[in-house]
């Protein structure tokens, strides 16, 4: 029985007030209008600054999550529509790379107001397409504005350098746009994550083609209109629907694309890498995680319970920097663990447009049938499961997960090593700093670590001993743009963020100028 009645329905905190099945269904009635343009024909790719409905004639369904049913056809690219697009952005870069940063800056400006009157559409949109409850999407549209205010006000210092005098000579630094890029995005929360790169990249002078997840990829068509709207030269920004073994291939093999950007797993990362080895492509590389939030005995208890279970609760725990691994010091670990069991089997699920729930359905029946299938590990390998361990009751239609809650595991365990990327937390007790340490490193991941402790050398020791590109202490993942975002080892390679950002999407020249007639060498005299 499906509680949240016939209507498939989409966004931190409530888009529209309350909650109740008032609210909900008038949400759902708001979705719905919303999704008519996409229901009404193929989703198309957008290449060259106008919508593109192929070269082939194939096409993908979309389902959404909350009950599996079909949403729409989406034009499914292929190495044709990528050669389009990537010579689209490659006589588009001809202008665009010109263009002064101060122009640059006005552009992705008016793309932030635009973003931001289409809020209500691209949150509701977006919970459909990928099942995140609109308590957080209703933020989404909110944070990517904010990513392209941040990238515009930076444009026109992009290209700025260094000096660096010598005693005979000049030398100074400046920097140019690599060229057209490919951005490949996840669907966990595609339009959030899609600005996060195009924006930079844009401000830096490079264009795009993008190759949204094949799950979610309706709120990639808002985007590219807007920019469009907003006055993009046209084949500055282009989207080409599709899957990674047709259309991310030829994307990743192009000649035209000087570098790719990625977020997504592990293993993708890798076929990445070696498909853009023969065309000498840099990559920038978000991948997978599997974070430690370690609470020690002399921590602030209350909070950090708060914090760990927002940070792999909240997003239906698809999320890289969730706080997936438990590690609480013996001495409160049942007191820790009981009071996380006890707040973890309150947490709503349901419809993604009730504004009340917490966790909505998983992206896909593939994925669901993924986590899922650790239920039964968790068991086989001796765990606990206090809480959740199933299919949650919500719906028999859907793809909705019990939030779950793994105890009494140790690191050996495939709950404590692999990412799981749901609503599932497993914890795991330690002894010392040292054991702390060891079990927080003991991973193929470094992504992000969390600690809570009261002790502030400490705190030091385990930011400097965690083998992770991101440490919080006392606190859960709070983005400061400015500063590095990304991981280690399995966890991907380079940063976004401030001017690391542009240090991916653009090249470092050096000038050097004599400052008189300084000696020279004479050969063959």
């Amino acid at each position: 029985m499906d509680k949240a009645g016939s209507a498939p329905g989409a966004s931190e905190a409530p888009a529209t007030g309350g909650g109740g099945d008032d609210v909900l269904a008038e949400n759902i009635r708001k979705a719905e209008g919303y999704l008519s343009r996409f229901k009404s024909g193929v989703v198309p790719h957008f290449i060259a600054g106008k919508l593109d409905e192929g070269r082939s004639g194939e096409t993908f369904e979309n389902l959404t999550p909350i009950d599996n049913s079909r949403l729409c056809d989406v034009a499914r690219g292929d190495a044709a529509d990528i050669d389009a697009a990537a010579n689209a952005a490659a006589e588009a870069f001809r202008e665009w790379s010109r263009t002064p940063g101060k122009e640059r800056r006005r552009i992705l400006h008016r793309i932030a107001d635009l973003i931001e009157a289409r809020a209500e559409e691209i949150a509701f949109v977006e919970c459909i397409d990928t099942g995140q409850p609109i308590r957080y999407m209703s933020k989404a549209a909110e944070r990517g504005a904010v990513n392209y205010r941040f990238f515009a006000d930076k444009a026109p210092e992009a290209s700025n350098g260094l000096s660096l005098p010598d005693v005979e000579h000049m030398n100074y630094t400046l920097r140019a746009p690599v060229g057209p890029v490919g951005i490949i995005t996840p669907w966990n929360t595609p339009f959030m994550l899609s600005t996060w790169k195009i924006a930079p990249a844009l401000a830096a002078g490079c264009t795009v083609v993008h190759k949204p997840a094949e799950w979610s990829p309706l709120t990639a068509l808002l985007l590219a209109e807007i920019m469009q709207e907003a006055g993009l030269p046209e084949g500055a920004v282009n989207l080409v629907h599709g899957f990674g073994e047709d259309a991310g291939v030829a994307l990743t093999e192009h000649q035209a694309i000087k570098a790719i950007a990625f977020i997504g797993e592990s293993a993708t990362g890798s076929k990445i890498m070696a498909q853009g080895a023969p065309t000498l492509k840099r990559v920038h590389f978000e991948l997978g995680g599997k974070n430690p939030v370690i609470v020690f005995d002399d921590a602030n208890v209350d909070r950090a319970v708060d914090a760990a279970i927002f940070m792999i609760y909240s997003l239906n725990g698809e999320r890289c920097t969730s706080s997936s691994r438990l590690l609480v010091q013996k001495g409160i670990y049942d007191e820790v663990v009981g009071r996380v069991a006890e707040r973890v089997a309150k947490i709503k699920v349901g419809h993604p447009l009730d504004p009340t729930v917490w966790v909505g359905p998983l992206i896909h029946t593939r994925h669901c049938d993924k986590v899922m299938g650790y239920m039964d590990v968790a068991r086989a390998d001796g765990a606990k499961v206090p809480v959740g361990g199933g299919r949650s009751d919500y719906s028999d239609k859907g793809n909705f997960v019990a939030p779950t809650l793994f105890a009494g595991a140790d690191t050996s365990m495939r709950i404590a090593q692999e990412e799981i990327f749901g609503p599932v937390l497993t914890a795991i007790p330690f002894e010392d700093e040292a054991e702390a340490i060891e079990i927080g490193n003991d991973v193929r991941y470094g992504l992000a670590g969390y600690v809570w402790t009261g002790d502030v050398a400490r705190a030091h020791r385990m930011a400097h001993a965690l083998d992770a590109g991101m440490i919080w202490v006392n606190s859960q993942n709070v983005r400061h743009l400015p500063s590095p975002f990304g991981g280690t080892k399995a966890s991907g390679i380079g940063r976004d963020g401030g001017d690391y950002s542009f240090d991916f999407y653009m090249e470092t020249k050096n000038v050097c100028i004599a400052l008189g007639d300084h000696r020279i060498p004479k050969m063959g005299v």
